[in-house]
C-alpha cells in the first residue's frame, strides 16, 4: 500500500475515531448497531481504537431478521466472544409473533423492512440515545443526503430537511426526551478505503465474502443462494465459484461471480468493479426512493 494511501486511511481513521469519542462523551446510552459484515466490523476495530484498553462504553446490537447467512452468524458470535464486549439480540421473528410486523407475501418476502419495528423497540426497551452505524455516503444517493449526527424524532423517523448544519467537525448531539441520534463515523469513507482498512488491519471477515462453491440460481437478475429461505421452483441450480459484496437478508441479496481469494484479488476486483456493491440488493430496487421511504420510517 502506497504512502498516500497509507495516510488518507489514517486520517480517515482518525476522524471516525473523534466522532466515536464525541458520542461517549455527549450521550448517556449509545450502542453499536452490529450486524458481522464489513462496516461494522470496521467500526468495532474503530472502537478498539477509540476506547481500549477500556471496554467499550456501549454494548453491541444485533437486529436478527432470521435469513440471516449462517456464516455470519457464526463469525458474529465468534468475534463478540474474542473482543470480550456485551451484545444484545433482538428478533425481526419475535416482532412478527407478537403482530407488531407483518410478513411479506410472495414468493422471496425480504424481513429488511420489517427490522426497523425491531430496532426502534430495541432502542425504547433500553432507552439508547445514540446508534452507531456503519452507513457510507457513497452507498446509495439517499445515504449521500444523510448527516454524521443523523437526526431522528420521537417516532425514530429521518427527515433531509430537519438536519442539523455540521460545521468545521462540530456535531449537535442535543436532544428531547424519546429522540435520538443516528451516528455514521465512517460517512465519508468508500467501499475501497473499507477493503483497504481491512487489509492494513489484517482483519477477520465472515467467509462469504471471499470466493467459494455455493449452489445458487438466477431469480430477478440475482444470484441467490440455495436455502430454506430461498428455494428454486423452475430456475436451473447451478454450482458456481462466487462471493457477497454486502451482506443482508438471504431473500434480497446476490452473490457474484468471483475467483477472489484474498483481500488484495477483492481490492482488485473492486477497482475494476461496474456496478456498486449494493446494486446486487433487491431491496434498494423496489422503487426510486426505496432506501429513502425506508429511513424515513426509521430504517439504519
Amino acid at each position: 500500500m502506497s504512502e498516500y494511501h497509507t495516510k488518507h486511511l489514517e486520517e480517515l481513521e482518525a476522524e471516525s475515531i473523534y466522532i466515536m469519542r464525541e458520542v461517549a462523551a455527549q450521550f448517556e446510552r449509545p450502542v453499536l448497531l452490529f450486524s458481522g459484515g464489513k462496516d461494522s466490523i470496521t467500526l468495532v476495530r474503530l472502537a478498539e481504537k477509540a476506547f481500549r484498553p477500556a471496554k467499550f462504553p456501549f454494548p453491541l446490537l444485533h437486529i436478527d431478521t432470521g435469513h440471516n447467512f449462517p456464516e455470519t452468524i457464526t463469525f458474529r458470535d465468534d468475534l463478540v466472544k474474542s473482543i470480550d464486549e456485551k451484545l444484545i439480540v433482538r428478533y425481526v421473528e419475535d416482532s412478527i409473533k407478537q403482530g407488531k410486523a407483518v410478513e411479506e407475501k410472495g414468493r422471496m418476502p425480504s424481513r429488511n423492512k420489517l427490522q426497523t419495528i425491531t430496532l426502534l423497540d430495541a432502542l425504547a426497551e433500553f432507552k439508547f440515545d445514540a446508534a452507531f452505524g456503519g452507513a457510507r455516503r457513497d452507498e446509495e444517493k439517499a445515504r449521500a443526503k444523510e448527516r454524521i449526527f443523523s437526526f431522528r424524532d420521537e417516532f425514530g423517523q429521518w427527515e433531509p430537511k430537519k438536519q442539523r448544519p455540521e460545521l468545521w467537525n462540530l456535531y449537535n448531539g442535543k436532544i428531547s426526551q424519546g429522540e435520538n441520534i443516528r451516528v455514521f463515523p465512517i460517512s465519508n469513507w468508500t467501499e475501497m478505503d473499507v477493503w483497504q482498512y481491512i487489509l492494513k488491519e489484517n482483519l477477520q471477515l465472515p467467509s462469504i465474502y471471499f470466493t467459494h462453491k455455493r449452489k445458487v440460481f438466477n431469480y430477478d437478475n440475482m444470484l441467490l443462494s440455495v436455502s430454506d429461505h430461498t428455494k428454486p421452483l423452475d430456475e436451473k441450480v447451478e454450482e458456481m465459484q462466487v462471493r457477497y459484496r454486502t451482506v443482508g437478508d438471504m431473500t434480497c441479496t446476490g452473490a457474484v461471480l468471483s475467483h477472489a481469494s484474498t483481500l488484495t484479488e477483492i481490492i482488485q476486483e473492486v477497482a475494476s468493479a461496474k456496478v456498486t456493491e449494493r446494486g446486487g440488493r433487491a431491496d434498494d430496487k423496489r422503487s426510486e426512493a426505496a432506501m429513502e421511504e425506508r429511513k424515513r420510517e426509521g430504517y439504519f
